[in-house]
């Protein structure tokens, strides 16, 4: 039986490992047949800046890993409308993918929905 499963990633894509311990933990559970989605929200909105380039800090491009989200099965991404709006970020500075905004409400209600929360 496959279980809703909602993945909330609050942190900025460089500076810590957090975001790439949600995106790590997110990949692996694809591998077990789970409704998968990935919330960002907070400073986590930042990994989907288009443009990024993390050459200058010796990492790997954030934003390059998330398009392949499609290929594990993750259902949905949400990002929350208030933490673009808070950080000065239009949608036409994100990457092209099919992004799903939300209020604040709407973040309320899916996680309501969820059978089980990782947050990061």
């Amino acid at each position: 039986m496959s279980k809703k499963i909602l993945f909330i990633s609050r942190h900025a894509p460089y500076g810590s490992s957090l975001a790439r311990d949600a995106l790590d933990a997110l990949l692996a559970s694809a591998a077990y047949d789970q409704s998968l989605a990935l919330l960002l929200m907070d400073d986590g909105v930042m990994q989907l800046l288009a443009g990024q380039n993390a050459d200058l800090i010796d990492q790997k491009n954030f934003a390059s890993v998330l398009p392949v989200l499609e290929l594990y099965d993750v259902e949905q991404i949400y990002v929350h409308s208030e933490s673009l709006l808070k950080r000065g970020i239009e949608k036409n500075e994100l990457i092209d993918l099919p992004l799903t905004l939300l209020n604040s409400n709407e973040v309320a209600d899916l996680i309501s929905s969820q059978q089980q929360i990782l947050s990061f």
